[in-house]
């Protein structure tokens, strides 16, 4: 028997009581072998997931109390930080004495944090730790500041304290904050080169004597960390050596993409090295507590590939196996391609359900590369979840793949289907989330006189507009408040904020521009509705005065540190901005400025914990839109538990409840909802039940039509993990993906031979769910379930 085989054998023991209690509530295993070589605890949701893990960390505390620790940044321990605070504060409460009781914890043992050891485990260099973007900042916030640990035993990653040559700032010695670390093995050519070259020396002994003080202390004995897309653990990313330690590196496009809010643009986030304990830091002290921490069905596919194989590079989580005590705690979601966790959960299920089959046979499609009816016995029987589904519907292969054609083909035809005689409220969380999800459609919608549309952004955005770009804007609006013939239009009134027409001029200004392909017209346009948006929030409407703000502005956007939240009047000049580009969007189609509704829900407010949305401040103003709107379709961002933004569950939330309140205020039952996913997330064939075929010509038109009408995304500063480019480009790649799908499934034949050209012309595919709304009411309820711990 081969090593990895016997170790394989070997289950661990549990030896705390907290985990103990909630594999029991779990009903699951704590390991299913041979498939899973770390052991897994399973909760429903991202709060009791922070409940499940600081109830651990409080156990272990008891246990340790001078132990080492090391603890997340980011949103991930947001439920986790929550917990140990109330916990800690409120020990001696009823509330907190029972909960601590349940889970078999000491409650006449208080753990004392001051005698904890902390230890970061990674920052971004180089960056000033005085900016609240630096996990430095982030620490001192929410755990010294928060918690109580005692800042003199901790050991952090202050890039302000390390040494540099004649004591120089790091903006000088790095003016455009790019390390290159070939100076490490070359020979430097300048000055500036060889104060970087030492910068590095300086660096490099840093991180060893980081490394050297982490193991005097005996290593680490309580790490929790969340895993990146590409499974980085701290910024070890995929590919990282076991035997890693603290060092200063670069990163991957993936962990680049997801740093890229914290440092306000992909462009920083390329160039930023950082400093990271290495993996084998981490599982140094062999009695380590080391608890990888994820939510939702996003994460499912890393979470799957880290668990379910051997230790390799590739997968650093897989470090863990290392560890007698290395867990993931995750909540259902995240556990979805499990593969035993599913199969148990299947054999469970009585009887199948339609999606539950549907899932397993078409992802047993995509494996064989046969058509729904060529799938054999033998092939069912090769796959563990298909031989399920074989073994408790008693069917044969052909009868399964009979029936999902024909479902296919009927949610095929739905999607070809006109669309008549309807009022289409269109709703997104961000401004590009509708035309990401589903323009193909659109396109066809709007060539019928029949329908009605309108669009309905509900929150700002203003987060995804960088200040590179609004300095742009605000140069170019400086060279426009010094022509005449544009400061002549304030004597006429035409910049009053509330003059509709002139708003619509400046759309038509743009466009022209765009068929004209000048440049000059588009940046007027541009201008003047810069202008209008200024007058709006400042109040003012002397042009001189105005030319003083703009170079105010100017200064803010040269001076700002990337990644820092905004003052209020900066965050809506932005979200303007972002407002103005659903505008252009939408006069392609033909539509005025009055078919689209801004309502800046107030729940975004840019900050790394957001709050929940409230019923005056985030619902009411959704109700009076329906009741103006008086839709009979309503379109939803329909992303599941821990996918994508929480921008759209919060509005998926908030939406829900404005359609309860309309109907029961109107007694108007019959609406249907549409829910659309885009770039964050997909659904899988089986969720969906219509089907709507992509041609080139769409792919074109949605690409042109975003990288002309969304200036401020078209450059991609925020991008998608998965995508170095334009969202566009990316919603393309997921429609070609769906499409060929559903080809495997149908066979090629099915659309090359197609009586209907729109067919036959056939390259992509958008999914949508159309729900009734006690349909809709239960999913966003369960949802809720998932999310918020109700």
């Amino acid at each position: 028997m081969s090593n990895v085989s016997k170790k394989q054998q070997h289950i661990p023991e549990l030896t705390s009581k907290v985990e103990k209690y909630y594999l029991d509530r779990s009903e699951k295993k704590l390991q299913y072998k041979p498939t899973e070589f770390i052991p897994v605890i399973q909760v429903n949701n991202f709060p009791e997931l922070g409940k499940l893990t600081a109830l651990r960390f409080v156990e272990w505390l008891q246990d340790n109390t001078d132990g080492v620790v090391s603890l997340p940044t980011g949103k991930t321990p947001e439920h986790f930080i929550k917990w140990v605070s109330k916990i800690l504060n409120e020990w001696d409460s009823a509330f907190v004495k029972d909960l601590l009781g349940e889970v078999g914890i000491d409650t006449s043992k208080k753990p004392d944090l001051s005698k904890i050891r902390f230890v970061q485990i990674d920052e971004f260099y180089p960056i000033d730790s005085a900016q609240h973007n630096s996990f430095y900042y982030y620490i001192k916030k929410y755990y010294f500041k928060n918690l109580g640990f005692d800042k003199s035993k901790a050991l952090l990653l202050n890039i302000n304290d390390i040494e540099t040559p004649e004591n120089l700032p790091l903006d000088e010695i790095f003016p455009e904050n790019k390390v290159d670390l070939s100076l490490r093995t070359r020979y430097a050519r300048n000055r500036i080169e060889r104060l970087q070259k030492r910068t590095l020396e300086l660096v490099d002994e840093f991180c060893t004597n980081y490394e050297k003080q982490i193991r005097e202390m005996g290593g680490i004995g309580f790490f929790l960390g969340g895993i990146g897309p590409d499974g980085h653990i701290g910024f070890n990313v995929k590919g990282s050596d076991h035997y890693s330690t603290t060092r200063l590196i670069e990163t991957n496009y993936e962990t680049q993409a997801a740093a890229a809010a914290d440092l306000g643009g992909i462009e920083i986030a390329k160039n930023r090295l950082v400093i990271t304990i290495g993996l084998d830091t981490i599982t140094y002290n062999p009695d380590a507590t080391a608890i990888i921490i994820a939510a939702g069905e996003a994460k499912s596919n890393i979470i799957r590939d880290s668990i379910q194989n051997p230790q390799t590079n590739q997968y650093p989580a897989t470090v863990l196996q290392k560890l007698k005590n290395g867990r993931f705690y995750l909540t259902n979601g995240a556990a979805l391609r499990l593969i035993e966790r599913r199969y148990t959960d299947m054999t469970e299920e009585e009887p199948l359900s339609k999606a539950t089959v549907e899932r397993g046979v078409i992802n047993l499609v995509v494996e064989k590369k046969k058509t729904l009816t060529e799938l054999s016995k033998e092939d069912y029987k090769s796959d563990k979840i298909a031989a399920l589904i074989l073994e408790k519907t008693k069917q044969s292969p052909l009868e399964i793949g009979k029936e999902i054609r024909k479902e296919i083909l009927e949610r095929f035809e739905t999607g070809l289907k006109p669309v008549e005689n309807q009022t289409i409220l269109h709703t997104a969380p961000h401004h590009d989330d509708i035309m990401l999800g589903y323009l193909p459609y659109i396109n066809h919608l709007v060539r019928t006189p029949t329908n009605n549309h309108h669009f309905t952004y509900l929150t700002s955005g203003f987060t995804a507009v960088t200040n590179i770009f609004m300095l742009e804007l605000m140069n170019n609006l400086n060279v426009c408040l010094k022509q005449e013939s544009f400061t002549k239009r304030f004597k006429d009134g035409y910049f009053d904020p509330s003059f509709i027409e002139g708003k619509n001029r400046d759309v038509a200004l743009y466009l022209d521009g765009i068929a004209a392909h000048s440049i000059t017209m588009r940046n007027e346009a541009v201008s003047r509705r810069l202008v209008r948006n200024m007058i709006e929030i400042f109040e003012e409407d002397n042009p001189v005065y105005l030319t003083d703000r703009v170079d105010e502005l100017i200064n803010y956007f040269e001076t700002q540190y990337p990644g820092k939240k905004d003052i209020q009047y900066v965050q809506k000049l932005k979200g303007m901005q972002r407002e103005w580009e659903v505008e252009v969007l939408w006069a392609y189609y033909g539509f005025s400025v009055e078919d689209v509704s801004h309502l800046r829900l107030g729940f975004y407010q840019g900050d790394i914990f957001t709050e929940n949305p409230e019923m005056t401040r985030d619902v009411l103003p959704i109700l009076d839109l329906l009741k103006k709107v008086k839709p009979s379709i309503v379109t939803v961002a329909l992303d599941p538990e821990g996918s994508g933004p929480d921008t759209h569950y919060k509005v998926l939330q908030a939406v829900s409840e404005a359609l309860r309140l309309y109907e029961k205020e109107t007694g108007i039952s019959d609406i249907k909802v549409w829910g659309y996913r885009n770039v964050w997330f997909r659904f899988h064939p089986a969720e969906a039940n219509i089907y709507i075929p992509v041609s080139l010509n769409s792919f074109a038109i949605t690409d042109n039509t975003f990288m002309k009408s969304f200036g401020s995304q078209k450059d991609a500063s925020f991008p998608s993990w998965e995508y170095d480019g334009p969202f566009s480009r990316l919603a393309q790649r997921v429609q070609v993906d769906q499409y060929n799908i559903i080809r495997s499934c149908l066979g090629k034949e099915y659309f090359l031979e197609h009586d209907f050209k729109r067919v036959r012309a056939a390259k992509g595919m958008v999914f949508l769910k159309e729900l009734t709304l006690n349909e809709f009411y239960d999913h966003s309820v369960e949802l809720k379930k998932k999310t918020e711990n109700i």
